[in-house]
């Protein structure tokens, strides 16, 4: 049996139809399988076109997994492409979901998704190609059950690069919410992109740009909180399909932000650092309005403004507008010193990086379908050459960590505490939530 017989034979599983995904989909209908699943749940929006390679303009609104489907025939008829739009993570999804696949390719774009089906392959007993970009920074590695290393076996950095859909309609960590701050600051301040514009897009159409609507009201701060934090807000909610799996935002109304008491805020507030303290509802809101006149009376001096975490106004404004949207999305806000730390080290997604990256995922699937799982090796994808002259850098698959909680043959976890200043309450939840993680996991193998 050909190794072309055995693509054609496989039954494949691509989770993520975006960047990675859209380059992986195609490169799999053209090398030769044709059975093949993908999994994902978001619709197309106007600033995944640059780097997404199977969606056109009139796709926006759309879900990724049909149109990406559409797309990929085109280049292979005969392939046949089931779709689930869907969360992976869905019950439904099960071992026995996993089990009918003869490999599994993630190519998704954040961690707790990656763990979930690192742990359902491994209790399948399945073999997972996992991979990731960051800028011009790429991975792709191989993980068997037993012989390498799982998904969770080393701790991972946070990630650095997000989907303009998740930053745009479903925030779920303080990180989207600083990102979405520096894009509105550069829709109201700086050169524009329509790309990163913070408008949410509804039925497939973006509404009017930001940057045309805010001149059109003379960057007057109530209606720019009104609009920003409620009607939006209101709009996204009418996308119900975004909050099957999600718990949905809640529109603030401007007289209430306006007239926010400051009880919120920590007793011990007196004693911390200015730029460490978390501001309540109030204090954004009173921060946004100043360092909005401050921006705007730059601008019309100098012309379109530069992003500058050292820039106070320009610090100010981002994090107060990320602790708005933040409280919106019940996700905790953060004190200034935080958001400044996120706010500087933000990595674009580049596309060339996503093509590069799919093709490797390629290679390794066909060596683990044609047996030859020992040549399976971990590439990375480096911003320069190394000294070798070598694009990619490959190293032999590492072996499973022992002391992994996930993939070890008995789960331990070391729990290290201060006793002089830990509680016994405290203590206990502390335990109690640790065997309660302990126990999922170590039913899934």
């Amino acid at each position: 049996c050909g190794l072309m017989d055995l693509c054609s034979a496989a039954e494949v599983l691509v989770v993520g139809a975006g960047g990675i995904g859209c380059e992986l989909l195609k490169d799999l209908v053209l090398t030769g399988f044709s059975k093949i699943s993908i999994i994902d749940l978001d619709t197309i929006e106007v600033s995944n076109l640059n780097r997404q390679l199977l969606f056109q303009r009139q796709h926006v609104g759309r879900p990724k997994v049909e149109v990406a489907r559409q797309s990929a025939l085109l280049y292979n008829p005969s392939a046949v492409i089931t779709t689930y739009h869907d969360n992976i993570q869905s019950p439904q999804y099960d071992t026995d979901f996993f089990k009918q696949f003869s490999l599994v390719m993630n190519a998704l774009d954040n961690k707790a998704a990656r763990n979930h089906v690192n742990r359902m392959c491994l209790a399948a007993d399945v073999t997972l190609v996992e991979s990731g970009s960051a800028g011009y920074l790429g991975q792709v590695t191989v993980i068997k059950k037993g012989r390498t290393e799982c998904y969770e076996c080393q701790p991972k950095p946070s990630t650095k690069t997000f989907p303009g859909c998740t930053i745009r309609n479903t925030p779920s960590e303080p990180v989207h919410c600083v990102v979405w701050a520096k894009y509105l600051f550069s829709q109201l301040f700086g050169e524009p992109d329509a790309e990163n514009d913070v408008s949410p897009e509804v039925d497939g159409e973006t509404a009017k740009s930001t940057r045309a609507w805010v001149q059109g009201i003379h960057y007057d701060p109530a209606l720019l909180l009104n609009k920003l934090f409620s009607t939006d807000i209101s709009c996204l909610l009418r996308m119900e399909q975004l909050w099957t799996h999600r718990k949905p935002p809640t529109p603030l109304i401007v007289e209430n932000l306006c007239t926010a008491n400051s009880s919120e805020e920590l007793s011990s507030r007196d004693n911390i650092l200015p730029d460490q303290k978390i501001w309540s509802l109030r204090e954004c809101v009173e921060v946004f309005i100043e360092s909005l006149k401050v921006l705007r009376k730059q601008q019309l001096s100098v012309g379109d403004l530069t992003w500058d975490k050292d820039d106070g106004a320009a610090m100010d404004f981002v994090a107060a507008a990320s602790n708005l949207r933040a409280h919106v999305f019940e996700i905790p806000r953060k004190s200034r010193f935080d958001i400044k730390s996120i706010a500087g080290s933000i990595i674009p997604a580049v596309a060339t990086t996503n093509a590069i990256i799919a093709g490797l995922i390629v290679m390794e699937a066909l060596k683990i379908l044609a047996g030859d799982t020992s040549l399976c090796k971990s590439t990375y994808l480096p911003k320069y050459p190394n000294p070798r002259k070598q694009l990619f850098i490959s190293c032999p698959l590492a072996p499973p960590n022992p002391k992994c909680y996930v993939c070890a043959p008995r789960p331990e976890v070391t729990l290290v505490t201060n006793v002089k200043i830990l509680s016994v309450l405290n203590f206990q939840e502390k335990v109690q939530v640790l065997f309660y993680l302990m126990h999922t996991q170590m039913s899934f193998l």
